[in-house]
């Protein structure tokens, strides 16, 4: 007799008890050459008929050579029941696999990956498994438990037998290479397998899913107390495209045996579910409303990542509290509006789209639950929360005017945590400050503006008449080259076509722009009057009283501003204009205050970057444009810029942008809704290598630095800092940017400098494809020392504007530029050319050195990236490798988020850092220097 037994570590073994199997079959030709070597310990009858174990010589096959061998014709006489039931295990298998239920599964093994094919599993191949266990016939069980037999049985056999399918097929991709061919896949990874065994686990979609299903306490809302009730969490299995059926106890056992399986899996998933009480008539949880209400909160998001499903009654809401702001004004003259307006508002509370009443705010205060019955539906929402708002809310139902300015006082300065201000509605005058979401009134291109607005300058011209015409200070925070220019010039058209008197606007910019206003506005508004007041000759006295009586617009810059703001205050103005008004976030400085004493009807600031590193900064803004809207800076910084910055708190960010909103203006240019027909910006860091001569120079840096800053105190130790902070940039640019001392760009041939090799590189791909680019560098010195070496690299003039060039001059480098056989390269320092210039005839921008405020280097890069470019724009931005530029480089991208909050960051920061953090912030890194 021929017995079968399967073995782990051997596979299939055979042995022999009395007559053999006779030769003619697959299995009587293998037994007759079979050698019987190995031994084995197997089950036999004892000369007392019972039980007992025994060593055997038995014959070992591999896994591919005993699937063929169990799929083949067995003979009738002389296989023993156990061989045969291998024989039956195996053609289940093959069934299997010829039903497609099989995945590929990449193992580790030998030191190498392989693919192995492997059943799917699922629910149906669990219970054919099971099946298969209790019919296992004794003699089998010795070699372990029936499962883990049958489970390493099926893993082993299923393989060959599936290749088998596929050996004539021809592959390409590597994966399927080696699972046809049995071969090693040299592309395997841990990921790769740990994706196949999710898939595996994807796949086997016969498995019913559990479905937890929660039920409403019975009886009416009177009867019950939510604090109290007892939820029925209800066990449901859903079969594949089927509804979920509730499991009882007296169905069929697999059917309550995998749901209680699952439900010890929803218990491990969300531990809260255990030691609750439970229905006697099935495995219903009953649940106290507490647990209900986290369940729903925190619990479902447990459960769904396990992969079960939570049901909500159908009357039910999860809901986060809002509050709302109602504001009315009476009719007004133009007189009686603005800061100083009347106006009445009131608060009302909301969960979801439900506005509560004052019984139901009452019934909340008392409550004790997160869970309610409201209107015949359950609501979800923070108790404590609720309570608060519903409490501030009947504190606020006095319906006596105040002023806007009060109104907006009193929003600063209170809150309820957890409940935002989501709505804004008013009516009246009012509502053209507060109704953002429509459009202010519509106001026509004035006829005497020889430009063609595109629909979001005409929006914001009509924005800004409506401010004027409110009384209200203004913000145009539209991004660079959106075009603020032609909307204020649009502005003072407007009026003079609408009105027989109106008094001359003072514009105030930096001096580098003055000449573009000029141009812009004989271009846009050749109609409007404008006085030029700047120079040694400018006028004063009685003859500068009489040229403005005379003008439209008034041209000055910041310098004179605080120089001159006795003569400027002398004067009736109808509007101060700040451009570029970024100039005046600091606020003590003098610039900034002479633009707070002004005198004027109407202020407007224009500025692309309302927020360049500090939230300050856009208090500094308000403060001219809406005197005293924020408060003072210590209690702007207490209620906003701490919470904001440090802890970005999203209650402050709201309620910042609730004030902030009415009086402020701001359009990105990579907004679709704003300008279809912009190209793209395309923008990168590029990294370089130091050279040894850099890399030596560099420590030597770092080491001065940790010397002097042993004994450094206050000042001196910020000084160090900054000063090692600008040597090392020295370094990183050139050797002989650092040194000063008038040594060659190259030595022998080479560059002395990674970055400016780099430069090379991609000036010469720019010039190549016949295009034209921008190089900025906040150092003038470096432009001079690259400038020689590139005019002869390339065979072309370079300009180089910078802060000592004259007007003229800086006014034909441009035009020279943008003219298309005019040169193919500039090179400009960071401050003279970073705001004002439209150099859109390139659309290639390097930023040779790092500035560390983005929104300086966007300024900068919008030189090119604006109205009038026709191509993607490519900026990048040069570190060296391992080096604190690219340290720095990686910090960035956090200090932009503040600008986003609120409406990017100098490097002061640097110096508060301790002295181990700034050794490992300075110190070279491994890898800096090229080969």
């Amino acid at each position: 007799m021929l017995h079968g037994l399967w073995s782990p570590e051997s596979g299939l073994l055979l042995w022999q008890d009395g007559e053999s199997v006779p030769a003619g079959s697959v299995l009587g030709d293998l037994v007759e050459r079979a050698r019987f070597r190995h031994r084995a310990q197997v089950l036999v009858v004892d000369a007392e008929g019972g039980p007992a174990t025994a060593e055997v010589r038995a014959h070992a096959l591999a896994p591919p050579t005993a699937a063929t061998v169990l799929r083949s014709r067995l003979p009738r006489e002389n296989v023993s029941g156990d061989l045969r039931f291998l024989a039956h295990v195996t053609r289940g298998i093959e069934k299997w696999v010829r039903a497609g239920r099989v995945v590929p599964q990449l193992e580790r093994a030998d030191g190498q990956w392989w693919v192995r094919w492997r059943l799917v599993g699922g629910q149906r191949q669990r219970a054919w498994l099971a099946e298969l266990a209790a019919a296992m016939p004794p003699a089998l069980r010795v070699a372990g438990s029936p499962t883990a037999l049958l489970e390493d049985l099926c893993t082993h056999l299923t393989d060959p037998i599936a290749r088998e399918f596929l050996a004539h097929r021809t592959m390409t991709h590597p994966l399927l290479i080696a699972l046809v061919g049995d071969t090693a896949l040299d592309e395997g990874s841990y990921r790769l397998s740990e994706t196949l065994t999710q898939w595996r686990d994807d796949y086997a979609a016969d498995e019913p899913e559990l479905v937890l299903r929660l039920c409403e306490p019975d009886g009416e809302f009177g009867a019950v107390d939510e604090s109290v009730a007892l939820w029925r969490l209800q066990v449901c299995l859903r079969p594949v495209d089927d509804a979920p059926k509730p499991v009882a106890l007296d169905d069929d056992p697999v059917i309550v045996r995998t749901a209680a399986e699952k439900l010890g899996n929803a218990r491990k998933a969300y531990p809260r579910l255990r030691d609750l009480p439970t229905d006697p008539r099935g495995l219903d949880l009953l649940l106290p409303t507490e647990v209900v209400a986290d369940l729903v909160a925190h619990g479902a998001r447990a459960l769904q990542e396990a992969g079960i499903r939570l049901l909500l009654p159908r009357a039910w809401n999860v809901v986060e509290p809002s509050m709302r702001l109602r504001v009315s004004s009476p009719a007004a003259a133009e007189s009686t509006v603005g800061l100083d307006g009347l106006l009445s508002y009131r608060w009302e509370l909301a969960l979801g789209d439900l506005v509560l009443t004052q019984p139901e705010m009452e019934r909340l205060i008392r409550s004790k639950s997160d869970l309610v019955q409201l209107r015949g539906e359950w609501v979800q929402a923070d108790h404590r929360a609720l309570a608060a708002a519903a409490r501030y809310v009947a504190q606020h139902v006095d319906d006596t005017p105040i002023t806007l300015a009060d109104m907006i006082g009193e929003l600063a300065a209170e809150r309820v945590d957890n409940v935002p201000v989501t709505e804004v509605t008013a009516q009246g005058w009012a509502a053209e400050l507060f109704a953002r979401e429509g459009e202010p009134e519509p106001v026509p291109v004035p006829v005497g503006l020889k430009a063609q607005l595109r629909p979001y300058q005409e929006r914001g011209l009509s924005w800004l008449a409506t401010m004027s015409r409110l009384n209200c200070g203004a913000i145009l925070a539209d991004d660079m080259g959106l075009g603020k220019t032609v909307q204020v010039l649009a502005l003072l058209v407007h009026e003079r076509e609408q009105a027989d008197q109106v008094g001359p606007t003072l514009l105030v910019c930096p001096m580098s722009v003055v000449g573009n206003w000029q141009r812009e506005t004989q271009r846009f508004a050749p109609d409007l009057r404008v006085l030029v007041h700047h120079g040694p000759n400018r006028l004063k006295g009685a003859d500068f009283a009489a040229a403005v009586t005379d003008s439209d617009l008034v041209i000055t810059t910041y310098a004179l501003l605080a120089r001159d703001i006795t003569l400027l205050n002398e004067q009736s103005w109808e509007r101060v204009v700040l451009d570029e008004a970024q100039h005046i976030k600091n606020a003590v400085t003098r610039q900034a205050r002479a633009a707070r004493a002004l005198k004027a009807r109407h202020r407007l600031a224009l500025t692309g970057t309302p927020v360049e590193n500090r939230l300050e900064e856009l208090r500094a803004l308000f403060d001219f444009a809406m005197p005293k809207l924020l408060g003072s800076p210590q209690s702007f910084r207490a209620k906003f810029a701490v919470p904001i910055e440090r802890e970005r708190d999203q209650q402050a960010i709201d309620r910042l942008r609730l004030i902030t909103d009415p009086f402020i203006l701001r359009r990105l240019k990579t907004d679709p809704t704003v300008i279809s027909d912009l190209p793209e910006k395309l923008e990168m860091t590029v990294r370089a290598n130091l050279t040894v001569e850099q890399a030596a120079l560099y420590q030597a840096v770092v080491d001065d630095m940790v010397e002097k800053l042993e004994d450094a105190k206050g000042m001196a130790r910020k000084g160090a800092v900054l000063s090692a902070l600008t040597r090392l940039k020295q370094v990183c640019n050139h050797p002989a940017h650092y040194l000063g001392d008038g040594s060659p760009i190259l030595r022998r041939g080479g560059h002395r400098s990674g970055k400016l090799a780099l430069v090379e590189d991609v000036l010469d791909a720019v010039l190549a494809d016949g295009e034209k680019a921008l190089l900025f560098t906040q150092f003038r010195e470096f432009g001079d020392l690259i400038l020689p070496y590139l005019t002869e690299r390339f065979g072309t003039p370079i300009p180089f504007l910078h802060g000592g060039v004259t007007k003229q001059r800086r006014d034909d480098m441009v035009t020279g530029f943008q003219a298309e056989n005019g040169p193919p390269l500039m090179v400009l320092s960071l401050k003279a050319g970073g705001t004002g210039l439209n150099l859109t005839a390139a659309n290639h921008v390097i930023h040779l050195d790092r500035w560390w405020n983005p929104a300086v280097e966007n300024q900068a890069t919008d030189r090119a990236f604006r109205i009038g470019q026709q191509r993607a724009v490519q900026v990048r931005k040069l570190v060296c490798v391992d080096t604190i530029e690219e340290r720095i480089d990686d910090m960035i991208n956090g200090k932009k988020q503040l600008a986003d909050l609120a409406v990017g960051a100098g490097e002061n920061w640097i110096t508060e850092l301790s002295t181990d953090e700034l050794r490992e912030l300075f110190t070279l890194g491994a890898e800096a220097v090229g080969e």
